[in-house]
C-alpha cells in the first residue's frame, strides 16, 4: 500500500519524506487555507513547493465546477510540475471533464467520493486515483471501511486501473483496516502515520536491551 501525506504543511511534509516511506502528497483548499496559504499565486507556488520535496504524486485540486473551467485549471496544474495529479470534484461535469483528461495523459484524483456508484463512474472516465472519505461516512454513523470494501470488490471484478486512495483517514487503526482491506493507498495525516511506529512492548523491550548492555559494559 503506497503512504501519502494529507496536509499542507511544508514541514510535516519534509518529516514524512524523511522516514523514507513517502509515496505521494493530497492537498485540499481547507488544507492550505489552515496553513494560511491564500491567493492563487500563493497556492500554485505551494504545489511547486510541495512537487520539489517530493518526489511521487502530488494531488492539486481545481475550485472550478463547470466542464471548461476543470479542464482549463486542471491543464494549468498539470502544467507547473511532472508529478501534478488533478483533483476534481465527484459531479457530472468532474466526470466529463476526467475524460478529457485521461484521454489526453493528465492523471486525475476523484475527490469525495462517497458512494460505490460514484467510484465505478470514476473508474469508467479513466480517473487515476479515486479518494473515498472514510472518516467522513464514519462522522455520520456510516461505516467508511465498508464504502472502501465495496470498491476494492468492484474494482477487482472488472481489472479497472483506477486506484483507491482511501481518504479522510483519521487513526492508525483506519491505515491498518485500509491495508487489510486491499487500499492502493492511504492518505493520512503526519500523526497518524508516526503512530504505527509506536507500541509499548517496543519501548519496553528496547529499554531492556539497553540496560542489559550498559550493565555488560560498566
Amino acid at each position: 500500500m503506497k503512504f501519502f501525506i494529507d496536509t499542507a504543511n511544508l514541514d510535516e511534509i519534509r518529516e514524512a519524506n524523511d522516514l523514507g516511506i513517502l509515496d505521494g502528497v493530497t492537498t485540499n483548499p481547507s488544507l492550505m487555507a489552515k496553513e494560511g496559504i491564500t491567493g492563487q499565486d500563493n497556492i500554485i507556488q505551494h504545489y511547486i513547493d510541495i512537487c520539489q520535496i517530493v518526489d511521487g504524486p502530488v494531488s492539486a485540486e481545481v475550485i472550478a465546477t463547470d466542464f471548461d473551467g476543470i479542464v482549463r485549471e486542471g491543464k494549468e496544474l498539470a502544467a507547473l510540475h511532472k508529478n501534478i495529479v488533478v483533483k476534481v470534484p465527484m459531479i457530472g461535469e468532474g466526470i466529463k471533464a476526467i475524460k478529457h483528461f485521461s484521454s489526453n495523459g493528465i492523471k486525475t484524483n476523484c475527490t469525495l467520493v462517497f458512494s460505490p456508484g460514484q467510484a465505478l463512474l470514476a473508474a469508467k472516465s479513466g480517473a487515476t486515483y479515486i479518494s473515498p472519505f472514510l472518516g467522513r461516512l464514519d462522522d455520520i454513523s456510516t461505516n467508511g471501511l465498508d464504502l472502501i470494501a465495496q470498491i476494492r470488490l468492484i474494482y477487482n471484478n472488472y481489472t479497472f486501473d483506477t486506484e483507491i486512495l482511501a481518504a479522510s483517514v483519521r487513526h492508525p487503526m483506519h491505515i491498518i483496516n485500509c491495508a487489510e482491506i486491499g487500499s492502493d493507498v492511504c492518505t493520512a495525516p503526519l500523526k497518524a502515520i508516526k503512530a504505527l511506529l509506536n507500541h509499548p512492548l517496543t519501548d519496553s523491550g528496547l529499554e531492556k536491551f539497553l540496560a542489559d548492555y550498559a550493565k555488560g559494559n560498566v
